[in-house]
């Protein structure tokens, strides 16, 4: 995430999960009809999630200590995460882009089917500061996203929409990459996207659940993950406007996102609600040399991984 400008319960998510995919079957019981089978979201592995984080930290420690923009460590950060997915079967792109005088690059990937004038799109910031490796922010929705898209190919998911996961540069310099492929996509591309889901630090060590307020169908969509694993949300506002979700939405396509918190201070209420410790920091080491490892909270990086792939399935079928 940005600086500011002026300007598991495994179990209770399954419920959850449960819960929001046979409401339609009940709703048609009284009527005699058969609603059709839609498929569950798979738990995320929080073990495979933090392999990929271990993976950025060493690729930013053989780089100086970052992966920002323009760097050896960045290029290094998109080939392992474009590695993963060509592997898996999807349709990956790279858009090379200038900013600073210095190269960027955004990664689209695209699983194969589903309807393409109704997509449903994830992404994530794969840049660091140049202060440190970046793993909260945002490895933490990097690898989320990428461990959902390879949960996508594990399952051979035929999805009703079409899934397509991205992977943002330059978002730390001002959203650089995400608005560079916003501008460019034709308007009749930005239509068919019915749904822009933004996950940017998502472990934060002294974890906020925080959920973008912005489309009414998509915010729901997370509330009744949380909902489900009994864990009240409160509406994302310090990264309003400051994460890679700003291009779409100001382009008219429907965006949410989960969120555990930057350099905010948790309140006394908010440690009451989801413990940790009031008067310090979400996150500590935010645009640190600390953003470390270290610095991931293990229950949050599971529950909002598994966040992740209940939105994309809930969404998308």
């Amino acid at each position: 995430m940005r600086l500011s400008v002026p300007g598991r319960g495994a179990t209770a998510a399954a419920i959850a999960v449960a819960a929001l995919l046979t409401t339609s079957a009940i709703s048609t019981a009284a009527t005699g009809t058969t609603a059709p089978t839609r498929a569950a979201a798979p738990d995320i592995p929080v073990a495979n999630v933090k392999a990929h984080l271990s993976q950025l930290q060493s690729i930013a420690s053989a780089n100086g200590g970052n992966r920002a923009h323009g760097s050896a460590g960045y290029k290094a950060s998109l080939d392992y995460i474009k590695g993963k997915l060509d592997a898996a079967g999807y349709t990956t792109t790279v858009q090379q882009f200038t900013s600073s005088g210095r190269t960027g690059y955004n990664l689209i990937a695209d699983w194969p089917g589903g309807d393409p004038n109704q997509v449903v799109m994830s992404g994530s910031h794969l840049d660091s500061v140049s202060r440190g490796a970046g793993i909260n922010d945002n490895g933490s929705g990097s690898a989320a996203v990428l461990e959902t898209a390879l949960a996508v190919s594990r399952e051979q998911y035929k999805p009703t929409k079409h899934l397509r996961f991205a992977w943002w540069g330059a978002e730390e310099l001002g959203l650089v990459g995400s608005s560079y492929h916003v501008r460019n996509l034709p308007a009749a591309e930005r239509t068919k996207i019915k749904g822009y889901l933004n996950f940017d630090m998502i472990g934060s060590p002294n974890p906020g659940y925080f959920v973008y307020d912005d489309d009414p169908t998509i915010e729901r969509t997370f509330k009744n993950y949380y909902a489900g694993l009994n864990i009240g949300t409160e509406p994302e506002r310090e990264g309003d406007g400051r994460s890679d979700h700003t291009p779409f939405k100001n382009a008219g396509v429907p965006v949410g996102g989960v969120f555990t918190g930057a350099s905010t201070a948790k309140t006394s209420a908010q440690a009451q609600k989801w413990g940790g410790t009031a008067g310090q920091a979400f996150d500590r080491c935010y645009h640190s040399s600390c953003d470390t490892t270290a610095n991931i909270n293990n229950t949050a990086l599971d529950r909002n991984s598994d966040a992740v792939a209940y939105a994309v399935w809930g969404l998308s079928q």
